[in-house]
């Protein structure tokens, strides 16, 4: 049989079968993925082959060829990662510029990260509700899309607990698989729940001070859609790592870095402080916004690069 692993909870996976059936699966013997060393063999949107057993349970011995995947680096020194969910068509990180705010260091770690793994990324602002009576506030988000737009990622702002713009959300996600991602009071799991009725994941997230200093283990799980479509929703986002990540690679995930670096005089350029630096040029002449030339200082410093874990914010 065939099917999607739909949850993992360490030695047993839920897959929901191709024939619609939930069945819960071990697997078989010892896992392999080429070139990834991780921890976890089987993902959650890993599309896998088993065998029913007895008593109606599953032994997993095929894992697909996976299109994309996610993770999660160890925060031991065993340099392992963890894979979070894999085989998404796209990446959905809930955010807010107020009540908490959303840094803009966080959100181009992200994107960056997202860039890295081929996923398609949108960025969703919520609690619009908070932010209608305060023009300054409304003003400063608009310049903040503004910024996000012009590089070409898709911006939308939305109230879950006013349900503003949620049918928008509901189309972006129709017959897709997205990952749903965002920090704790962002208002994540209100905003899924409010697209679908039929969902009741849990409001109150994971604090952050959990998982400081310490080995947690963080599943993803997959929820089907009432409309169409899958969310994964993935309580351990704050400490996504990127791996094997030369500095000079940076740019390659900024897209507006990426279209002018070919312009810079040395061909292993940092955009630092070189001389004739295409980058900083287009910094200096706002055709690439400073908060996104800030973040990559940061990361490219080795503030953020080589970290084994992301704190929520610097």
């Amino acid at each position: 049989m065939k099917g999607t692993v739909m949850k993992s909870t360490g030695s047993w996976y839920n897959v929901l079968a191709d024939d619609g059936t939930d069945v819960e699966c071990r697997i078989k013997g010892l896992f392999r993925i080429k070139g990834i060393k991780s921890t976890n063999p089987v993902a959650v949107g890993d599309r896998v082959e088993f065998d029913i057993e007895a008593e109606g349970k599953g032994v997993i011995h095929t894992i697909g060829e996976r299109r994309n995947y996610i993770i999660r680096k160890s925060i031991n020194l065993s340099k392992q990662s963890h894979i979070i969910a894999a085989n998404m068509d796209q990446a959905m990180l809930i955010a807010t510029l107020a009540f908490p705010r959303t840094s803009a260091g966080f959100i181009d770690r992200f994107l960056l990260t997202a860039e890295a793994y081929k996923i398609p990324a949108v960025l969703v602002f919520n609690k619009l509700d908070l932010f209608e009576d305060n023009e300054e506030l409304m003003a400063s988000l608009n310049e903040f899309i503004a910024i996000y737009e012009k590089i070409g990622y898709p911006c939308y702002k939305v109230s879950a607990t006013e349900k503003q713009h949620l049918e928008q959300l509901k189309e972006l996600t129709k017959d897709k698989i997205t990952l749903v991602a965002g920090h704790s009071g962002v208002g994540k799991s209100t905003l899924v729940n409010g697209m679908d009725a039929s969902l009741d994941l849990k409001t109150g997230e994971i604090s952050d001070a959990h998982f400081k200093g310490k080995h947690t283990t963080t599943f993803a799980e997959m929820h089907r859609l009432s409309y169409g479509g899958f969310i994964i929703d993935t309580p351990g986002i704050k400490e996504l790592g990127l791996v094997d990540m030369d500095k000079e690679e940076i740019t390659n995930y900024f897209p507006e870095m990426f279209a002018v670096k070919g312009n810079c005089k040395f061909n292993n350029c940092l955009h630092v402080n070189e001389p004739k630096c295409a980058v900083i040029a287009a910094v200096e002449a706002g055709e690439i916004a400073v908060s996104r030339y800030n973040s990559y200082l940061g990361i490219v410093s080795g503030e953020e690069l080589g970290m084994e874990h992301y704190e929520t914010d610097k």
